[in-house]
């Protein structure tokens, strides 16, 4: 009942993050001539999102939200093999769902969408900027959730440091940094979006396990002799 409590939680975080952050993004016209104030609110949404996430599903599931958030957990040993994939898979089934509402709203074909992009329609250039983003953002919520003392003020950092990605990130790709985010409303817009979302899952996974490796060199305290084989530390990092 409690592995099925996380996974449900996930669903529900990943589900408001791309409601909430995707939303945002087409309401304010962000990337389709919306300007400076568009990106700023949606990166604003996105950080939002993830603070309110954090303090009410994070006690419950970690508040990945994320499968790059996941990935990191696993790599540093502090998540299973197994919680890894079914929360991949509880993430992608909300995002899927958020955008399913937000199809009900607005016509994907019509507008952005929330979809990420190539940047001056380079694979390399946009694969780079979306590892760099993801790095930045992963070693932030390791080295915030690493720290007891620091738990109560997670989330916030976490929240802050998306919306940090998002005010650079979103000129160039839309910034995904998440694949489910990214996954979700591809799929309802389809065409370059559908296309290119491969980007927007690989390289947010790199940079996520490149992280992971990174901080265990700078942190080896950080790191549990074992992985846990069923259930997640509940307190383990809150994050998109």
């Amino acid at each position: 009942m409690d592995s099925l409590r996380k996974y449900l939680a996930e669903i529900i975080g990943t589900f408001v993050l791309v409601v909430f952050g995707c939303g945002t993004a087409i309401v304010t016209g962000c990337g389709a001539g919306g300007g400076m104030g568009a990106y700023a609110l949606t990166a604003l949404a996105f950080g939002l999102v993830i603070v309110a996430m954090a303090y009410s599903i994070g006690n419950i599931s970690g508040c990945h939200i994320n499968p790059a958030v996941s990935l990191a957990m696993f790599v540093n040993k502090k998540m299973s093999l197994q919680d890894m994939f079914l929360y991949w898979c509880s993430q992608i089934v909300g995002a899927c769902a958020g955008a399913f509402l937000l199809s009900a709203f607005f016509n994907p074909e019509e507008s952005g969408f929330g979809t990420n992009g190539l940047f001056n329609d380079s694979v390399a250039k946009s694969f780079v900027i979306e590892g760099v983003l993801t790095f930045v953002f992963i070693l932030a919520i390791l080295g915030v959730t690493s720290k007891i003392e620091s738990s109560n003020i997670a989330g916030l950092v976490i929240g802050l440091t998306l919306t940090l990605v998002h005010i650079l990130g979103i000129g160039f790709t839309g910034t995904s940094v998440n694949p489910a985010r990214s996954i979700g409303p591809a799929l309802f817009k389809g065409g370059e979006a559908l296309e290119n979302v491969w980007i927007f899952i690989v390289a947010p996974l790199l940079g996520a396990a490149f992280a992971a490796i990174i901080y265990r060199f700078l942190d080896p305290s950080s790191v549990p002799a074992e992985a846990p084989k069923k259930e997640e530390n509940k307190k383990e990092a809150k994050a998109e």
